[in-house]
């Protein structure tokens, strides 16, 4: 009886606490495994505890692991956002740490492990949907992208989790619970099989459906190659082939309209250094001349927004450090040169001489010289007597049309999760020019180039601009998937075109058998 209690004892020390919480702990009696034996006093027998116990940790480890899939997807859509990430969710990992700890005296390492992962994966959930919320609507957009591959993905993982469901079934003596199981399976089987009923995506057309490639505009230039909102990041932006430089402008206590995106200057310059004891005030409230003795260059390669900065070359670094806070003067000039757009918000729009504001770009603008219809205007304050000093002026609104509309827009520039597919197209043939922001990464591109929008705000032009087709379009029948074309010798294309004609032909002929 000794021998048997130890070898109970070390086969059920790894199920607890978990497995004595899911069996309700052991108790005397008769033993399932051994029906004539009897168990002793408060130890279970050890092939029925290991049994119950190793498939109740393989379920939880099968559920942290799904946890953990769902969150990794998430992670994987969210980079298209990620220079908006708010880090104020991140001190939520102390207190799960704290939360955390004290299961190490309870558990061996292997549960603790689960355990901790599911508890911070759980936390950056609730962070995403308490700092970040918007990311739940770029989720489903995502779904456009990876629907039939997330689809494929799940009905094989299904189809391999029928090894360990079987044998699960095949050792358990509850006819309940078997029942329940191959209920469950069975239901989630068929409802992904008929899962494709429901999926949707733009990229379901013929290539010859395809919109035109979406124009490129430039989130305050290049910021992956330069300093934002500098002259050095709008010509890297031509480089990349972009058609309208996007930035934000202020105007300065004496009247200069420059180009900066914050309120504060702490975060793009060196104020802190030249003037510490006015770093923490707005932007408008320095003049021109002090302004300009910033460095608006350097930050960039010290803080590194983005990892593009660790391939700049030595001439690219050395131009970095010289850049200085640019007026739009010189900024139009720039574009005038380049003969790109430009398209701009005139902030703070709450300041209490925001129409002096708006008097001292407009007088900019027109002194320039820039073609008028070069110009893309923004900000909502004051609209009308922009329209009435500067005709020309092609009018961007922030905002869907109303069933009422007065006169009817032509150009709209919104977040990318607020306009479906649907209502792109239906504006892409009410000839509205739809603009979406901040489109970064290729499969986020790809879905709304098939959608049709007109041109996409971006900080990686440079990968985008090489795209010269979507990542995949699938065809409506036979239902096959084709990735994008790539360019092939006129011989091995002819080969493979007569080949796969014939393979389409086969797959043709048996469906319909």
């Amino acid at each position: 009886m000794g021998q048997l209690s130890a070898w109970t004892h070390e086969a059920g020390a790894s199920c607890e606490p978990l497995c004595s919480l899911l069996q309700g702990g052991c108790s005397p009696g008769v033993s399932a495994t051994w029906p004539g034996a009897r168990c002793p006093a408060g130890v279970c027998i050890a092939v029925t505890s290991g049994f119950q116990c190793d498939y109740s940790w393989f379920l939880f480890l099968f559920c942290v692991f799904l946890f953990t899939l769902v969150w990794l997807y998430f992670a994987i859509i969210i980079l298209n956002d990620f220079h908006n990430f708010n880090e104020r969710i991140l001190p939520a990992l102390p207190a799960c740490r704290m939360l955390c700890a004290p299961l190490t005296a309870l558990c061996p390492a292997p549960q603790t492990l689960l355990i901790l992962t599911a508890l911070v994966v759980a936390a950056a959930f609730i962070g995403l949907g308490i700092k970040w919320a918007e990311e739940w609507r770029s989720a489903r957009v995502s779904l456009q992208a990876t629907g039939p591959f997330l689809h494929i993905g799940i009905v094989g993982g299904m189809t391999l989790l029928a090894w360990p469901l079987a044998s699960f079934i095949y050792r358990t003596h509850n006819t309940g619970l078997k029942v329940f199981l191959l209920f469950v399976y069975c239901m989630v089987m068929i409802a992904l099989y008929l899962a494709p009923l429901g999926i949707t995506s733009p990229c379901i057309m013929e290539e010859n459906q395809l919109p035109p490639k979406p124009a490129l505009v430039g989130h305050r230039g290049a910021p992956m190659l330069a300093p934002e909102n500098t002259l050095m990041s709008l010509y890297k932006a031509v480089d990349c082939d972009v058609q309208v430089f996007e930035t934000d402008v202020m105007v300065s206590a004496d009247g200069v309209p420059f180009l900066m995106h914050d309120e504060e200057l702490t975060r793009t310059t060196n104020v802190q250094a030249v003037f510490p004891e006015r770093a923490a005030l707005n932007s408008t409230t320095f003049n021109w001349t002090d302004l300009q003795q910033l460095d608006a260059g350097s930050w960039f390669l010290e803080r590194r927004p983005f990892p593009t900065v660790q391939s700049l070359s030595a001439g690219d670094r050395y131009q970095v450090t010289e850049q200085r806070i640019p007026s739009l003067e010189q900024v139009l000039e720039a574009a005038k040169q380049s003969n790109i757009s430009i398209m701009f918000d005139l902030r703070p729009e709450n300041h209490s001489d925001y129409q002096s504001f708006v008097n001292a770009t407009l007088e900019v603008i027109l002194q320039s010289g820039i073609p008028l219809q070069q110009v893309l205007w923004l900000p909502d304050g004051f609209r009308e007597q922009v329209k009435q000093q500067a005709p020309g002026i092609q009018q961007v609104y922030g905002r869907k049309r109303l069933q009422n509309e007065k006169e009817p827009l032509l150009h709209v520039n919104l977040p990318y999760q607020d306009m479906s597919s649907e209502e792109i197209r239906q504006y892409r043939q009410d000839n509205i020019s739809v603009n979406l922001y901040v489109v970064n990464q290729p499969w986020l591109f790809s879905v709304l180039w098939c959608s049709g929008v007109s041109s996409v705000t971006t900080n990686a032009c440079q990968v985008l601009k090489e795209m010269k087709h979507p990542i995949w379009l699938l065809v409506s029948h036979p239902s096959i998937l084709y990735p994008a074309p790539q360019p092939c010798a006129p011989a091995i294309c002819g080969s493979l075109s007569s080949e796969t004609d014939v393979l389409l032909t086969k797959i043709n002929s048996l469906m319909q058998e």
